[in-house]
């Protein structure tokens, strides 16, 4: 394996861990007059294989933005870390996966619980993502934008990657 595939790899595993240290995301889609919108909804336990999965009412508006305009942004907070995947979306009714990644919360929102005829998952693939590490901890960050605030220096308290997935 190339360092080239290696690094790939890691930041790809990164991504995965960043991924399941969240319990929410925001993800924005396209409204019909180009006007982006966000919206928070709850990441579905699963490892991270390029795919996201969240629940969704099938129709809804979010739905009908994502067939009108599949491309869309995930943005969540890991800790004191950050993600943005960029990808494309679209709107799944697999029994199985439902079933394998239906639990409380989700029963919350369907009145009729897992029965309920709008019960769909919103799938994000994800094409690329760029992420943010803190590598400091918190004390000894603040001391660095101190330093900068002194220097005007840029605090070196994170490392920002960007990844094609």
């Amino acid at each position: 394996m190339t360092d080239t595939a290696s690094e790939k790899d890691t930041e790809f595993e990164q991504v995965g861990k960043l991924i399941s240290k969240a319990r929410f995301a925001f993800v924005t889609t396209s409204t019909s007059d180009g006007r982006l919108l966000s919206r928070p909804l709850a990441i579905q336990e699963r490892d991270f294989d390029g795919d996201l999965y969240f629940f969704t009412e099938d129709p809804s508006p979010k739905t009908e933005q994502v067939s009108a305009d599949s491309h869309v942004n995930v943005s969540l907070q890991s800790g004191d870390n950050y993600l943005s995947i960029a990808g494309t979306a679209s709107v799944t009714r697999d029994a199985a996966l439902i079933d394998e990644l239906w639990n409380p919360y989700a029963e919350a929102w369907f009145e009729q619980g897992r029965d309920d005829p709008a019960v769909a998952l919103l799938k994000v693939h994800a094409d690329s993502a760029e992420y943010w590490t803190v590598d400091s901890p918190k004390p000894i960050a603040l001391i660095k934008y101190a330093k900068a605030m002194i220097t005007g220096e840029r605090p070196d308290v994170a490392t920002n990657v960007s990844v094609d997935l």
